[in-house]
This record gives C-alpha cells, sequence and structure tokens, in this order.
C-alpha cells in the first residue's frame, strides 16, 4: 500500500511553486515527517516532509517542474529501504560490468548510507559552484540546515584548495579546459529569483518613485555602541550593531509622518498605527525581507536578536512564509557590502524604503571649523503618490537628528 505526497499548503495567495530538488530518492529509506523534497515559492523554499514513513516511491514530477497546491508530486511504499543501493543497483545488473556503476557518481559510491545522503542534497547554486571549482562534495562538511552544503562551504573549500600546494599534475588539467574558451552558462531563474524581478518591475511602472538623501554624522553612535558593547552582549546575548538604532529612529520618524508609513489600496490609503519593519536580508538565493513586527515596541536588545536570527535563518534556508507576511516599511543596508549611495526601490505594497551605506571618515563643518567625522549617506525612495517631498525630507531629518543625538530615542523626541 503507498501513501501519497501531495503539495502542501504554502500560504496565504500562494497558489503555485517550482520543485528546486527532490532530497530522497526512489528505494531510499525514509522516515515520517523527514523532509523529501524541496519546493521554491514566490518567498521563501519550503521542504515537503514525508507523510509516512517507508520507502520512497516515483516521483511523478522532476525537479524544474511547476506544481499547484495539492497536486500529487510523489508516493512512499511500505518496508524499509536502503539509503543509496536503489538508486544505482538497476543499472549495475543490467551492465556487464559492475565497474562503471560508481564512476559517474564519485561522492554518490563512497563512504556509508548516511554520508551517501548528505552528499546529494546539493540546491542549484551549491551543485554549480562544485562544478565550477572541481569540489568533491563528499570531502565538505556541511554547516547549513540538517548538515546540508551551503555556497559558502564550497567556496571555503574552493579556496583552502587553491592555497594548498597540490600535484602540478593533476590540478592544473581541470582548470585548463574552461579558461582556453570563452563559455556561456545558461541558468534557469529561480521562482524566487522571477518574483523579485516581476516585483521590483512593478513597483517602477506602477509608482512615482523618488529619492531623497541625506548624510549623518555617526560619531555619537559610534561612542555609544564603543561604550556599552560589552556590557550590552553580556546582558542580552547579542551583539549591539547599527540596526537597533536605525531601526528606532525609523520608528519615530513614522510615528510623525504616517503617511510614509501608509500604503495605497484602490483608491484608499492605508494608515497603519503601527510600525512592522521589513529587513533586507541575503539569501543564498536572493535578498529576502523577513519582517520586524510591532518594532517601535521593542527594545534595543529584542531588536538586534530578531535581526541576527533572521540573518542565521536566512543564510541556512529555514525562513517561513509567515516571517515574510506583512511589512510597512524597509530597511535596506548597503553598507555591509561596501555601498557608498544607492537608491533603493521600494517593496510594494510599502510607500518607502531607507537604504543606509557604509561609514568612512569624511571632512565636514563644525563649528567653523574642518574635522574629520565618520559620516554615512542614507536615502529614502518614497513612492510620490502618496508622500509629498516635504513630507519625506522631514522623515529623513528625524532618522538623522535621532541617530545623530540618540538621547532623542530615549524621550520620543
Amino acid at each position: 500500500m503507498s501513501t501519497e505526497v501531495k503539495v502542501p499548503v504554502l500560504g496565504e495567495s500562494i497558489t503555485e511553486a517550482t520543485v528546486g530538488e527532490w532530497l530522497k530518492q526512489p528505494g531510499e529509506a525514509v522516515a515520517a515527517d523527514e523532509p523529501i523534497c524541496s519546493l521554491e515559492t514566490d518567498k521563501v523554499a519550503v521542504d515537503v516532509n514525508a507523510p509516512s514513513a517507508g520507502v520512497m516511491g516515483e516521483h511523478l514530477v522532476a525537479e524544474g517542474d511547476n506544481v499547484e497546491v495539492g497536486a500529487l508530486i510523489a508516493t512512499i511504499e511500505e518496508g524499509s529501504g536502503a539509503a543509496a543501493a536503489p538508486k544505482s543497483s538497476p543499472k549495475t545488473e543490467d551492465a556487464p560490468s559492475p565497474s562503471p556503476a560508481p564512476a559517474p557518481e564519485p561522492s554518490a559510491a563512497s563512504g556509508s548510507g548516511e554520508e551517501n545522503s548528505d552528499a546529494v542534497v546539493l540546491s542549484p547554486a551549491v551543485r554549480r559552484a562544485v562544478l565550477e571549482h572541481g569540489i568533491d562534495p563528499a570531502t565538505i562538511k556541511g554547516t547549513g540546515k540538517d548538515g546540508r552544503l551551503t555556497k559558502e562551504d564550497v567556496l571555503a573549500a574552493a579556496k583552502a584548495k587553491k592555497e594548498a600546494p597540490a600535484p602540478s599534475t593533476s590540478a592544473p588539467a581541470p582548470s585548463a579546459a574552461p579558461s582556453a574558451g570563452r563559455n556561456v552558462e545558461r541558468v534557469k531563474m529561480t521562482r524566487l529569483r522571477q518574483t523579485i524581478a516581476k516585483r521590483l518591475k512593478s513597483a517602477q511602472d506602477t509608482a512615482a518613485l523618488l529619492t531623497t538623501f541625506n548624510d549623518v554624522d555617526m560619531t555619537a553612535v559610534m561612542e555609544t555602541r564603543s561604550k556599552y558593547k560589552d556590557l550590552f552582549a553580556k546582558k542580552h546575548d547579542v551583539r549591539l550593531g547599527f540596526m537597533g538604532f536605525f531601526t528606532k529612529a525609523a520608528c519615530l520618524a513614522l510615528k510623525d509622518v504616517p503617511s510614509v508609513n501608509a500604503q495605497i489600496e484602490g483608491d484608499e490609503i492605508l494608515y497603519h498605527d503601527f510600525v512592522d519593519v521589513s529587513v533586507a536580508v541575503s539569501a543564498p538565493n536572493g535578498l529576502v525581507v523577513p519582517v520586524l513586527r510591532d518594532a517601535d515596541k521593542k527594545s534595543f536588545a529584542q531588536i538586534e536578536k530578531d535581526i541576527a536570527d533572521f540573518g542565521a535563518r536566512a543564510k541556512d534556508g529555514s525562513l517561513t512564509m509567515e516571517d515574510m507576511k506583512g511589512g510597512t516599511f524597509t530597511i535596506s543596508n548597503g553598507g555591509v557590502f561596501g555601498s557608498l549611495m544607492s537608491t533603493p526601490i521600494i517593496n510594494p505594497p510599502q510607500s518607502a524604503v531607507l537604504g543606509l551605506h557604509r561609514i568612512e571618515d569624511r571632512p565636514v563643518a563644525i563649528n567653523g571649523k574642518v574635522e574629520i567625522r565618520p559620516m554615512m549617506y542614507i536615502a529614502l525612495s518614497y513612492d510620490h503618490r502618496i508622500i509629498d517631498g516635504r513630507e519625506a525630507v522631514t522623515a529623513l531629518k528625524i532618522i538623522k537628528e535621532a541617530i545623530e543625538d540618540p538621547t532623542r530615542l530615549l524621550i520620543d523626541l
């Protein structure tokens, strides 16, 4: 008797997904609630868990296929299968010689069954990195969810391999072939990347986008952080960063200028009496924006903890649909990648986004004298249909003043 595996409910308004990767192959043993397939949705990757224990049956859809919620994608048969033997045994039985079977898949043919299952769990990005750098995935210890390999693991292994002395006869051979020609790799866009592209283009086509800039003297915040970071980390078990200050400063601005925290719905404007901040973080498959809910009511420590948690879960792919839902305002920190200045684009249906950039020492005039101060450019992109220029400039000025005088954050000024 077989058990059907269907596409689960993926979240509000999401009716379709793309099969990203099969984590279990036909014939392999499957435990109840064990991930057997990864689906790429418009927002995050979602694992499909086995409804019962048994043996992985037939894959009814292939990697890259689009599937609807409720669609039948596989079956689980009764019994106790082996880890990976059934995957190669049909080829071995039909082949005249047993030696060709393991040759095409060196990483899947070596080691125990447990190592074998880890070796085949490669996301498209990881698979490309493995092929590009000529790394055997079986030799790398994964740091992702459930021990899976991440792209960073492969890059670190490639760097270590490059730095280590290697025999001149074996190492240069693989790298010589690609460098001889001009190669073009064609890779299908992931569903997440397609959605990002559509939403950002829609924002350009729909909203009347405009950006206003200012610069911020980071001296006071940097001195405060330097003075209290050790005590803060000891008490709250989290690093004191700059995002807590900017999140609190943005909450002050949004309370004083409600239109920056509003959005257009049809011919109406929705004003929110709460601040849910979407924090842009980098994930292996692209930029994601989990939501820091009720940011205006949270302490510095809780804000820093939530942001650190988002970053960690974005890296290992464990963010959920609920984490991404909603949001009334976005903060994007391009400074962590070295950006000096940018015009961030809004995250629809929101009406504004704050862009942070790198801190660098620049000469500025202070009380008639030129001093070297740590300065940061900040940018506010906004939808001019709902936010006037005066309101946008005022909101950005409030953020600037709160950062330059953090006492304002304590007395709500």
